[in-house]
């Protein structure tokens, strides 16, 4: 039995799995809530499948690169949480579950494509790996500047479907006739689901006491305007 927290981007995502099947979740797809709302998700997820947070087997939690705020309240709930009741925590790259879940949810992720999860970096700027449609890890996680020539080289020889909330900004400079867009991609923590389980059964756990979140970027605060 796995709680499953996904807060990188501006979805904020509660779920629960039980042997790799979801059992319920909830979530929301606005800025700035997730302080808000992420302990009330799991208290009625848990609540809703009559589960307590004793029988909670592990904790998985997205753990970037996204949104350094959010990526700050996903992280430590999971890692209170953990602590709170002696459980494992599970930390799955953000990129890797959206893979995930392009591969369970979408048709046009089958067969002789490339995935291309893009996370919104601000301006034109994405955080963004590539894997093949069974979600082997193809291209490095990297902060990437979109442009008309990204990702030309292997546009060339390849099909490659773009998705995610950094993709949709995208799909007016890759008009390579190779580049595919998902439209609609919300980040869920149901796409944690496979990845979690894996990493339950061969116990691959975080130290948490000292897991970060995988910021990718260091984060620059910006100057306070004068009033």
């Amino acid at each position: 039995m796995i709680l499953q927290i996904e807060t990188a981007t501006t979805v904020c995502s509660v779920a629960l799995a039980k042997d790799g099947e979801v059992l319920a979740f909830k979530q929301i797809d606005q800025r700035n809530v997730h302080a808000e709302v992420i302990t009330l998700y799991i208290n009625e997820i848990l609540n809703s499948t009559g589960t307590k947070y004793s029988e909670l087997d592990a904790i998985a939690v997205s753990c970037g690169p996204g949104s350094y705020t959010g990526l700050r309240i996903g992280i430590s709930t999971a890692k209170g949480l953990c602590y709170a009741l002696e459980k494992p925590l599970i930390a799955i790259e953000t990129l890797e579950s959206m893979a995930y879940g392009a591969i369970t949810e979408s048709k046009l992720a089958k067969g002789n494509i490339l995935l291309c999860p893009m996370i919104d970096a601000r301006r034109m700027e994405v955080y963004t790996a590539i894997f093949n449609s069974k979600g082997g890890r193809i291209a490095a996680t990297s902060a990437e500047i979109i442009d008309e020539n990204s990702f030309t080289d292997i546009l060339q020889d390849n099909k490659i479907l773009f998705f995610g909330d950094g993709a949709n900004k995208c799909e007016t400079t890759l008009l390579h006739p190779n580049a595919l867009f998902l439209p609609g991609f919300i980040n869920s923590a149901t796409h944690l689901t496979l990845k979690a389980k894996e990493k339950f059964e061969s116990k691959d756990f975080e130290d948490v006491a000292y897991f970060e979140p995988y910021y990718l970027k260091d984060f620059i605060a910006g100057k306070r305007k004068a009033d």
